[in-house]
């Protein structure tokens, strides 16, 4: 199975984008032994248009239109919920047991996710009650991939 993060702006050089890829590689190194093949980005430029409407429509059809067939969506949404770590880690195992060809992880721009794009998703996801920067949250997400991949490999880095 293949994951795929798609991100509505670019995450420009600086610490969340070295950290963001410190744990993608990381994952890299776990991944492969648990039947994953590779953890990609696909970043999509922001809607310029001037109202929040018309952002939020054209960015979903970007997203959208990025989304192979036969996918698994789950969106990082802060209306989602809070799924600790040991869930997320067996959620991700059962789509790789059922042979799920792709998990696709949708982070929205500043306007959020349209209602369309949360009801595709299998699951919405929040890291808790606050607002979170969107280079935060790829980080984070990025962090919970790979502790994620050290539960289902039995790794001590996670140790709840």
């Amino acid at each position: 199975m293949r994951l795929f993060v798609i991100a509505i702006g670019r995450l420009k050089q600086g610490p969340e984008r070295e950290l963001a890829e410190r744990y993608r590689e990381r994952f890299d190194d776990v991944s492969r032994k648990l039947g994953f093949r590779g953890l990609e980005v696909h970043e999509l430029a922001e809607s310029r248009a001037r109202d929040a409407n018309t952002r939020i429509a054209e960015e979903t059809a970007a997203i959208g239109a990025a989304i192979p067939p036969k996918s698994v969506v789950v969106a990082l949404d802060e209306r989602g919920d809070n799924i600790d770590s040991g869930t997320f880690a067996r959620h991700l195992a059962r789509w790789r047991d059922d042979q799920v060809a792709n998990t696709i992880f949708v982070i929205g721009g500043a306007d959020g996710l349209s209602p369309e794009l949360r009801r595709m998703a299998q699951i919405r996801m929040a890291f808790g009650a606050a607002t979170w920067p969107h280079q935060m949250v790829r980080v984070m997400l990025f962090e919970q991939i790979y502790r994620a991949a050290t539960i289902l490999a039995g790794h001590p880095y996670h140790r709840a």
